[in-house]
């Protein structure tokens, strides 16, 4: 079985506490700007605790007093790594895995939130601190954002003649809604933690010594008792069963994912309930989840 606590990384550091992985964008010296190396290591941190049954949730934050500044501006060429020799177009996006669209051409702060989007795992994001630019739009693809009352949000990407990245404009008009989403685009203005959450950008705010266990009791609250198959197709179900054209293609899914939990640790739920005990869920998403799975996320 994968351990992701065990992964040496450079700019992200893990701790892994009763279940839940958290992990800390690490470059407090320059407030955990974003770099190509952070994207590639959220990138593979995100998939492979997909296979690490020790973990049941993830909670991501920041080092020091900034949750992430933005993108590093200080590094040399195109510092959003980009290769400017290219000239892509929307045909040569039809294949994101091609190496020189993936390296060269893939905005890679949308690589980071497609892998937490692909996540089997709840993702909790606590913002300790100022989350600018990409460490805004990083915490959109979470399914919940707490924050510090020392957080302060700016899509500021109009400041700088760029659009928004890391599939930003999929996430927040979802989270706030079109009206809002348009508002915090074209202004670029920095929210404070009482404002974002005014907007229901974050779910709520904490002090700043309260906000990582704030974080993880929402973690257990999420997942404790909970049969992680059941969690990992619940998330996987909300977010892309609500994009579809018809309730009937959402119920194929619900049927299927009924189907296989019902005979899986359904049948413990069920019988734990008759014997009004709590139920011992033994699922793992390494290895239980049901055979339509990959068909379906692939579709």
């Amino acid at each position: 079985m994968i351990r992701t606590v065990d992964a040496q990384y450079e700019t992200i550091a893990l701790e892994l506490r009763d279940g839940v992985l958290i992990v800390t964008l690490n470059r407090p010296e320059s407030l955990n700007a974003f770099t190509i190396t952070m994207a590639d290591e959220l990138e593979h941190l995100f998939r492979a605790v997909n296979d690490d049954d020790d973990v049941n949730a993830v909670v991501v934050t920041g080092s020091g007093r900034a949750f992430c500044a933005g993108m590093d501006l200080t590094t040399d060429g195109n510092v959003f790594g980009l290769d400017e020799t290219l000239e892509p177009t929307l045909h040569d996006m039809g294949d994101l895995q091609d190496p020189i669209i993936a390296r060269g051409v893939r905005d890679t702060g949308g690589r980071v939130t497609l892998a937490v989007f692909d996540c089997l795992k709840p993702v909790i994001a606590a913002v300790n601190g100022p989350a600018v630019g990409i460490g805004a739009t990083l915490t959109l693809s979470t399914d919940a954002r707490l924050a510090s009352t020392a957080a302060r949000f700016g899509f500021v990407f109009g400041r700088l003649g760029i659009t928004p990245e890391a599939a930003s404009t999929w996430f927040l008009t979802r989270i706030v809604g079109l009206d809002t989403a348009l508002d915090l685009v074209y202004s670029a203005d920095i929210l404070d933690a009482a404002d974002a959450a005014d907007i229901g950008l974050v779910r709520s705010v904490h002090s700043p010594d309260e906000l990582l266990d704030a974080a993880l009791a929402l973690a257990h609250r999420f997942t404790r008792g909970r049969s992680r198959v059941a969690t990992a197709l619940t998330r996987q179900m909300m977010y892309r069963n609500a994009l579809l054209d018809h309730p009937a293609e959402a119920h194929r899914i619900d049927s299927l994912a009924m189907f296989y939990t019902s005979i899986g640790d359904g049948r413990e739920g069920v019988q734990a309930f008759r014997e009004k005990r709590k139920p011992q869920f033994k699922g793992r998403v390494s290895t239980d989840l049901p055979d339509f799975y990959t068909d379906w996320i692939e579709q």
